[in-house]
Parts: C-alpha cells; structure tokens; sequence
C-alpha cells in the first residue's frame, strides 16, 4: 500500500498555507470591506439606488471569499485527531458552499429591487450614489494592493483578483451615477444594478455547482478522471486499473486511491514515490493509495468472495 501522506510533511509549503505577513491584510481587508458593504447598503435604501444595492452585494461577496480564504489557511494548520482524521480542511468546502447560497440570495434581492425600481421609478440621488461608488473604489483598490505581493501562492491570487475586480464594479457604478447626475435618466441606475447582479449571479452559479461536487465527492472540477486512468494504466508492469476514485479533501487538496493489476512486476518503494510525486504535479492530487494485486484469479475486482 502507497500512502503519499508519508511524504506529507517534508511536503508543507505546497499547501498554501497563509505567510503571517497575509494575515493582517485579511483582517484588515474583512473589516474594511465589511463596512463599506453595511454602507452602501443602507445608502442603496437612501438613495434609492438599485446598483449601489448590487455592488454593495459584490462586495458581501468578497467579505465572504476573504473570509473563506482566511479560514482555509486557518483549518490546514490544524492537525487531524482521531475522530477527525483527514483534519478540518472539508470546512473549506462547506464555507464555499454557503458562500454560494448567500450570494444567490443577495442576487435575488437585486433582482427584486431592479423590478421594484423599473415599475415605481424613484429619483435616484445621484451625488451619493457616486459618492459611495468612490469609496467603494478606494476600499477595494487599497485593500487589493495588500495582496498584490504574494502571486504564486492561489489563495492570495484570488483575493487580490476579488478586490480588484471589485474596485472596476464600482468604477461602472460611478459611471452611473454621473450619467443620472448629468441627464436625469434614473432608469440608468437598475439597469447598471442588474447588470452587476447577472455577474454576480455567474459567478455564484459556477461556485455552487463546484462546491455541491466537492460536498457530494464528485471528482473534483480540475482534475480529469480519463487522463489519470490513461496514466496510471501506462506505467510499466500495469495491465489494469480499477476502483479508481478521486475527490477533494478541501477546496484546494485532492485524494486519490486505485487498484492496479501488475502480474508480473511487483511495485517497489521507489516506484510507489515517482508515481505520488507525477500524481501531484501533473494532475493535482496530493494524497495518493494504492493498491498493487497479481490478478490471479477473478479475486480482485469484485468483492464477491469476501
């Protein structure tokens, strides 16, 4: 039996875990983001403005995914104990998970006030509308640059993409609010507010879809079942694959086990190594079992004389 998870150790810094450095840019950026979400928020009601409403449920957005991303680096510190022994990690799946729903929820609100806003047009007050866009702009693009260092590492990556895309959001909000502010169109505003919700509502999709596969172990959306099939059944010595499963242990770690028929090559340390080592960099998979049978017989695919 292969257990990658021997090698599990010597293997730390391949698991994203946070620097130090990132965890005062993730509470800074929760709390900053936060409150500029409850902000535009209460100013979308003021206001009257649907697409402050959608960009202040961007934002939520992020508070949500910053605050995933956090918990991630978070939970892989933690070490399994006996009751749990994969360790805390699946949290990440299920936080992503809610994240989701929230998101679907905020687009529905949206979308309620788009149509309350197209049928009972309200004047919208430009000038705060623009007002709460730049702030918007601010908050996202400052709290974008304290991820701008750490690139490579994933988590990071997406909290700066997050923020930064945030920031253009806002940037069209703006656009908005000076197009009312110059022209009186109120009607600009809920469709700039649906708009930003059919993005959001894109986005929420995608991630529910990823997540309910992930919580139901589906074989994880970056990992291609046929390519490992294809690869473990050309290694020397394999004259058959079967019982080959892979799923997600979180949202950024995948497992792995397989029974691999080698009659006449018996699969030694050495090998057992190299096949865990291409697991993980060609195909994603950082915890690999394997189980190597002659094949004599029919006893080892079914479990029919157990």
């Amino acid at each position: 039996m292969s257990h990658s998870h021997d090698h599990h150790e010597h293997h730390g810094h391949h698991h994203h875990v946070i620097p130090d450095q990132f965890n005062k840019a993730f509470l800074i950026s929760i709390a900053a983001n936060f409150s500029l979400t409850v902000t535009q928020a209460v100013y979308a009601y003021i206001a009257h403005s649907t697409s402050l409403l959608a960009d202040a449920g961007h934002n939520m957005g992020d508070v949500l995914s910053l605050i995933l991303a956090w918990l991630a680096s978070l939970m892989l510190k933690k070490r399994a104990t006996s009751s749990y022994s994969y360790g805390f990690k699946k949290m990440t799946i299920w936080a992503s998970l809610i994240n989701a729903l929230i998101l679907v929820s905020a687009c529905a609100v949206i979308l309620e006030q788009a149509v309350s806003h197209f049928m009972h047009p309200h004047t919208v007050l430009a000038v705060d509308v623009m007002a709460l866009a730049l702030l918007g702009i601010l908050v996202n693009g400052g709290t974008a640059l304290l991820f701008a260092k750490g690139q490579d590492d994933l988590n990071i990556k997406s909290a700066y993409l997050h923020l930064a895309y945030d920031a253009l959001i806002s940037v069209g909000v703006l656009v908005g609010g000076a197009i009312i502010y110059f022209t009186n169109w109120d009607w600009i505003d809920p469709i700039v507010g649906l708009m930003i919700g059919a993005i959001i509502m894109w986005g929420s999709i995608k991630l529910l879809k990823q997540s309910v596969g992930l919580a139901m172990d589906a074989v994880p959306y970056n990992v291609n079942l046929e390519e490992v099939q294809h690869y473990l059944k050309a290694l020397p010595g394999v004259k058959a694959v079967h019982d080959l499963h892979i799923w997600g242990l979180s949202t950024r770690e995948n497992a792995l086990t397989a029974h691999l028929v080698m009659p006449g090559a018996p699969c030694n340390d050495e090998m057992r190594q190299k096949i865990n080592c291409e697991l993980k960099e060609q195909f994603n998979i950082h915890h690999a079992t394997i189980q190597i049978e002659q094949g004599q017989g029919d006893l080892n695919c079914e479990h029919h004389n157990c």
